[in-house]
């Protein structure tokens, strides 16, 4: 594994989270990849707008200096909640990495950085994740345990929970 660097997501870097949150939509294999516009719909983008809110946390991973990936989380509203949305105490996470990056174990451990330094006063956090999406053995070694399975038409997907301690 390359070894990754951490640090707190700062305001300034909302950029680099909305190029985060378009690799963070899981494509199926031999499917095309989204159009970027997708990113415009009102259910993605409060992923990311306005990055640095009350609640907003997370973390960077860097390579060489270089950010290659994301873990961040998000309260949301009973009014606009989030796809894993359990209720406003409960943050949703979302993680990316740039697609270069990937399956060398760089995820894990900002997943693990991150849940592990969370604030006190975080009691639980969840997430959505497409079924067929193998990102799901990742979230359940970290602890996610999925509590519902939404049947889409076109999707099924897991609101998973990590109860923290």
């Amino acid at each position: 594994m390359t070894n990754p660097n951490f640090r707190p997501l700062l305001p300034s870097d909302e950029p680099f989270l909305w190029e985060m949150l378009y690799h963070a939509l899981y494509v199926p294999p031999g499917q095309p990849p989204y159009p970027i516009e997708i990113l415009q719909k009102p259910e993605i983008r409060r992923y990311v707008e306005g990055w640095g809110r009350d609640g907003d946390s997370g973390y960077l991973a860097l390579v060489a200096a270089q950010p290659v990936g994301a873990c961040w989380l998000r309260l949301f509203s009973q009014s606009a909640p989030g796809y894993g949305f359990i209720n406003e105490e409960t943050p949703e996470l979302s993680i990316a990495l740039l697609p270069n990056f990937r399956g060398q174990g760089i995820g894990s451990a900002l997943m693990k950085y991150t849940l592990t330094h969370l604030d006190n006063k975080i009691h639980s956090v969840s997430l959505s994740v497409s079924a067929t999406n193998p990102a799901v053995e990742m979230y359940r070694r970290s602890g996610f345990n999925p509590i519902k399975l939404d049947d889409l038409r076109i999707n099924s997907s897991f609101v998973m929970v990590k109860t923290i301690k």
